[in-house]
């Protein structure tokens, strides 16, 4: 399976950019994961609906070729990791075998990615920066491949 996780600008916390190199690189053991970083917008004189446009026409791009696109959204399910792992495995029997998670910038996701998202994924009810999202992210669809693997980790 091979996952895509754009991301808009780079992570500039150093802690945050070693969790998720670090997953990244666990995670590979499983599936093939690529991390674009995209620009990120951030002008002063555009407006914020205006901002997400743009951020949302890079991301899609990025997801063109996936095979099911999931928008991280606070408004979607909420799964515990077992079922993580049991949709990753209907996904993949459903033929889904590149993934494409979307990560809103700062200001979120445009409604546009929301609308042709296959999936809506909340990774809690609590508010994570987006940049706190991406490693959380990568954590967890570790979890997720431990448990379909049979491994302690997730215990």
């Amino acid at each position: 399976m091979k996952l895509v996780i754009p991301f808009l600008g780079k992570t500039r916390e150093a802690y945050l950019d070693a969790g998720i190199r670090d997953y990244a690189g666990r995670l590979s053991r499983f599936a093939t994961v690529k991390l674009p970083i995209l620009r990120e917008r951030a002008h002063p004189k555009e407006n914020d609906e205006a901002i997400k446009r743009v951020e949302a026409g890079q991301l899609l791009q990025q997801a063109q070729g996936a095979n099911l696109l999931i928008a991280l959204d606070p408004r979607g399910e909420t799964p515990g990791s077992e079922e993580l792992a049991a949709l990753l495995t209907k996904w993949e029997g459903q033929g889904a075998f590149t993934l494409c998670f979307l990560i809103g910038g700062h200001l979120g996701l445009h409604p546009s990615v929301l609308e042709r998202a296959q999936y809506r994924l909340s990774l809690s009810r609590l508010t994570f920066t987006h940049e706190m999202t991406r490693l959380i992210l990568l954590e967890q669809l570790y979890r997720a491949w431990t448990i379909r693997a049979g491994r302690k980790y997730h215990k």
